[in-house]
Order: structure tokens, then C-alpha cells, then sequence
């Protein structure tokens, strides 16, 4: 390692490394920095990974994995490194400001909103959402995440039917007192709390849902956001405020190069499809009003 510090030569941090049974800890570092200085910040992290995991008790080392993990893009991996380093060494001041300055990350945020996601918790995916829009001035839109969202909250708003479950519940609740059953109607009871928990849930999804859509058009919005915003209004069995979203979408992709560009010319044509198909719905009295018995939500209103 002392030749490889005068020479700068990564064969020698290697050779030391061969000698040790790859146990050096000081070549792991050596190697590190020399990948960083040269602009190799993945390999940088992982080096220092590798290094940290033999010494641990490293503040600097810590310290230089999550710089060379911030530069690889890596936020949570990064405010790890600078977290530990502090840890370790309480006064050191640019670490400290570096974890202030990550935990008002938006990158850090849309990495937590896409974890949450992936396990099925969308309550903390929406609110890690909400907060990359507000770090962003709502310039940075995660469509896909949205989409995500918007074809759960769907799948979910469905499947939840608390007053037919309310219904049947009542029925059998008479049935069961008839025949002194209490047993049984306690095990009812039960799967009326959780079905109507679970609708109170699904509802509260589609109200976040709304105002993060809201927050995003009321910024400019895109096609893509105008489209999810009328699926939304559908879903809440809006259909007037459906086709006002459907006109928006339309428009948004209405432009001079619309007739050269294949794809935009697609989605533009099923977005006209879709505002016919609304617009005839409206004029269906049997859809309206089938419509308007739906669960009535806080209305969101926009311009």
C-alpha cells in the first residue's frame, strides 16, 4: 500500500489485496478514492462499501462513501454514509448539512414513493408524492407512479361495496338474533367493520389522489395528467367535469407536428374516442343517474 500511495498505481492497492486474502481495509480505500478521482463513482460506492464493512469504526470513510454515493445518484445509500459519520464523529459540520439537504430531497422522496408502492402502501407512496411536488413547485411529475396509483385506486373503489355489505348484514343480523345465534353475529359484525374500514380507506385514497392531480394541473399539466384527472372525475361519477379534463387532454395534443408524430397521433385519437364516448354517456340518463349514487367524495374543484 506505501508504494501504491507514492506511485498511485492501483496494481499495487490490488497486489496488497491479493497478499491480505482481499482483508485490507486500506487498500479497499486507496482503490476508492483513486475510482472517485477518476470519476468512477459507482465503483467508488461499492469499494467503499467493501472497505467500511472491514473497518467500520472510519469517519472519513463513511463520509466519502456517501459523497461518492450522493455522485452515483444513490441518495438513500449517500445520506446512510453521511448519517454514520456523524454517528462517529458528532462535530463534523458538512456531513451534518449534507443530511439536511438530502432529507429535502425531492430524488429522495420519489426513491420512497416507489418503495412504498412496490409493497402496497399507497397512502405513504401518495405522500411521498405530495412532497416531491411541493420540493418541486410540481415540476417533477411521476406519471407512471400516478398511473400506478390511479388503476389501484380503481381496482379498489370496484370492489368496495359497503352498503350491499351493510344490507346483507342487517339481514342476517335479525336472522341470527332469531335463532340466539350471538356467535355468529359477532363473526358478521366483524366483517361489516372491515369492509366498511376498508371502503373509508379506499375512499381517502381517491381524495388524496384528487388533490395531488389538482395540485398538478392547477401547475400546467400535461396530456397524460389531464387524462388521469378525467378518470378521476369518472370514478367519482362526475361526468360533466370528465369530458371538461377529456377537452383538455385533447387539446394538449393537438400541435403542428400531431400528423408526423405516430405515437402522440394515437393517443390523441383515443382521447377523442374517449370524450365522444363520455359526451354520449352524458346524454344517457340511465348513466347519470347511476352516476350520481355513488359515494359521494369531497368535491375538488379546478380551473
Amino acid at each position: 500500500c506505501s508504494l501504491g500511495d507514492i506511485t498511485n498505481d492501483d496494481a499495487c492497492y490490488n497486489k496488497a489485496l491479493e497478499v491480505s486474502g482481499n482483508r485490507s481495509a486500506r487498500a479497499k480505500r486507496s482503490l476508492a478514492r483513486n475510482a472517485y478521482n477518476r470519476g468512477e463513482y459507482e465503483m467508488s460506492k461499492n469499494l467503499w462499501e467493501c472497505a467500511m464493512a472491514l473497518n467500520s469504526l472510519y469517519p472519513d470513510g463513511w463520509f466519502a462513501l456517501g459523497a461518492a454515493a450522493l455522485k452515483a445518484r444513490d441518495v438513500e445509500k449517500a445520506l446512510d454514509g453521511f448519517t454514520r459519520a456523524v454517528q462517529l464523529d458528532p462535530e463534523n459540520g458538512e456531513a451534518w448539512n449534507n443530511i439536511a439537504c438530502l432529507r429535502n430531497s425531492w430524488q429522495l422522496w420519489e426513491n420512497y414513493s416507489h418503495v412504498a408502492a412496490d409493497i402496497g402502501n399507497f397512502s405513504l407512496a401518495m405522500e411521498a408524492l405530495q412532497k416531491v411536488l411541493n420540493l418541486t413547485d410540481s415540476k417533477r411529475v411521476d406519471a407512471e407512479l400516478i398511473e400506478r396509483m390511479m388503476q389501484e385506486v380503481e381496482k379498489r373503489a370496484l370492489s368496495s361495496h359497503p352498503e350491499s355489505a351493510l344490507a346483507t348484514s342487517n339481514y342476517d343480523c335479525s336472522d341470527q338474533i332469531h335463532v340466539n345465534s350471538n356467535i355468529d353475529w359477532v363473526g358478521k359484525s366483524t366483517s361489516l367493520d372491515v369492509e366498511l374500514s376498508r371502503a373509508r380507506q379506499t375512499e381517502n385514497l381517491v381524495e388524496w389522489l384528487g388533490k395531488i392531480l389538482q395540485q398538478i394541473v392547477q401547475s400546467g399539466g400535461g396530456a397524460e395528467t389531464w387524462g388521469l384527472f378525467a378518470r378521476w372525475h369518472k370514478l367519482k361519477g362526475d361526468l360533466t367535469m370528465c369530458s371538461e379534463a377529456l377537452l383538455k387532454q385533447v387539446r394538449s395534443y393537438q400541435g403542428s407536428d400531431l400528423w408526423k408524430d405516430r405515437d402522440r397521433f394515437k393517443k390523441f385519437a383515443h382521447a377523442s374516442l374517449e370524450l365522444c364516448q363520455n359526451a354520449t354517456d352524458l346524454s344517457n340518463p340511465n348513466i347519470i343517474s347511476t352516476a350520481k349514487m355513488r359515494t359521494p367524495l369531497t368535491s375538488i374543484g379546478w380551473t
